[in-house]
């Protein structure tokens, strides 16, 4: 059997453990609000609501303070970069406010898709570059656990093999970044969005 190379140590893997099984506990789930500045735009649009920082802050506090009784149904809280560093109007990090919650931080590590050559207007994700410094800063800001999304186009000729494949390729790659650096990647098949159109 070939090593794993590099293999997490008892600790790591412990950790790793622990935080799928509170994200998966009966009865919760994950709270995406992750939404980049342009895709919260389209909610703010919807509201007639300017998308500014402030406004965008001010949404996420919403969903993050929401009553009390959402907390035994949210195991983990997926976030965009800059909400990571937003704070409540108490002055706390919204990452406090979550974790005060019960529940763990997550945190979005792609970069987005791109179109696949080769491919009927398939797509791929890019992100691999410079992901181990991100993990170990987000980590250090407070983050548990990393989300990483895959697009499969699904049509009667779609997804094609090459980009299985490369998704394929993609998630494991990351996979292995994030337990080795992030140390904290939920291995239960839910670190990964698969969107079917």
């Amino acid at each position: 059997m070939p090593h794993q190379y590099p293999a997490l140590t008892p600790e790591q893997k412990k950790e790793l453990s622990e935080n799928a099984l509170c994200i998966v506990a009966v009865g919760k789930g994950i709270l995406a609000a992750d939404e980049s500045t342009g895709s919260i735009a389209k909610r703010l649009q919807s509201i007639g609501t300017e998308n500014t920082e402030e406004n965008r802050r001010f949404y996420r506090q919403l969903v993050f303070t929401a009553d009390a009784r959402v907390n035994p149904c949210i195991g983990g809280v997926i976030l965009f970069h800059e909400t990571m560093y937003q704070k409540a109007d108490d002055g706390h990090l919204f990452t406090k406010v979550i974790k005060d919650k019960g529940a763990l931080v997550g945190i979005k590590v792609d970069k987005g898709v791109v179109p696949l050559a080769g491919t009927n207007g398939e797509t791929t994700t890019q992100g691999l570059d410079g992901l181990t410094e991100r993990c170990a800063q987000y980590k250090k800001d407070g983050a548990d656990f990393a989300k990483w999304r895959c697009v499969l186009k699904i049509t009667p000729t779609t997804p094609s093999y090459l980009a299985i494949i490369e998704n394929a390729s993609v998630l494991a790659h990351y996979a292995s970044i994030c337990q080795q650096d992030f140390l904290d990647l939920i291995m239960t098949g839910r670190h990964r969005a698969w969107r079917f159109r």
